[in-house]
């Protein structure tokens, strides 16, 4: 697909393809595909209104919740999220739950074998709640991020894998769509090969810094996956950039994917 052009779109044929059994009726989700970016902290609505008139930047992602989220955000509010989606804004909603036992990093909450399967419905209910809250609605995705670990880790990887279908199961049964972030050689690459493909991610944010704007050229696996707009790439990290409105460090996104469906 091509990513030229930036635009919205409803997803019917993605509800359609994506529809599962132990899925709960969900609205269809509204696709966005352009330019986005991340950044650890939701930026001003100075600094949004600015960008959005002098950037290429059309969507914006925001951490909505988790244990181990990693900055602050007083800027983030329903009423910040319903006047920066006014303005234009398409908005991809980032959870960052419990980290894999055999990262190295110290975080304040970790997945076990043990809890995997319950940890992951509690934080997955949580993650809709905070959604919901800032007026996100039924219909929009909910991003799971994790973060980078050993990949050769058998034992890992089968709990980090029960932990992500337990949270997509949970997330889709509450009317969301499941998405998920990891790096393309890591925590994505787990799901990308796992054998049962049963409660995955239906949508892929994958971080490869290859500087490549794009979700097709240099995708890392299997063509066949996460076909029909059901994609995100973070190709560069911690950049300076400056627009009306002011300086972020942020993470550059080509995405073709659902975004948040706001209440007006």
């Amino acid at each position: 697909m091509s990513l030229a052009g930036l635009g919205v779109l409803a997803g019917g044929a993605f509800a359609a393809e994506s529809a599962t059994a132990t899925t709960a009726a969900r609205p269809a989700p509204q696709i966005f595909t352009g330019h986005a970016f991340d950044t650890c902290a939701a930026p001003s609505l100075t600094a949004m209104k600015g960008w959005y008139a002098t950037s290429v930047y059309r969507g914006a992602a925001v951490y909505v919740g988790g244990r181990n989220r990693g900055c602050a955000q007083p800027n983030l509010t329903a009423s910040w999220v319903k006047s920066v989606s006014a303005t234009g804004w398409k908005l991809i909603p980032l959870y960052v739950g419990a980290q894999p036992p055999c990262q190295t990093s110290n975080n304040p909450e970790k997945m076990t074998a043990a809890n995997a399967t319950s940890l992951a419905a509690t934080d997955a209910a949580d993650a809709v709640a905070k959604e919901a809250a800032l007026g996100m609605k039924a219909g929009s995705p909910v991003y799971l991020d994790m973060e980078y670990f050993d990949p050769a880790n058998t034992s890992c990887v089968n709990t980090v894998l029960t932990y992500i279908r337990s949270f997509d199961k949970t997330v889709k049964a509450k009317g969301y769509w499941s998405g998920f972030y990891g790096f393309s050689n890591s925590s994505a690459a787990v799901v990308a090969d796992a054998k049962t493909r049963t409660d995955l991610p239906e949508i892929l944010w994958y971080a490869r810094y290859d500087d490549v704007y794009s979700t097709t050229k240099g995708f890392p696996y299997a063509s066949t996956l996460w076909t029909g707009h059901r994609r995100g790439h973070q190709f560069a990290v911690n950049k300076k950039v400056t627009h009306t409105g002011g300086t972020l460090t942020i993470d550059r996104d080509a995405w073709d994917a659902p975004v948040a469906v706001v209440v007006k």
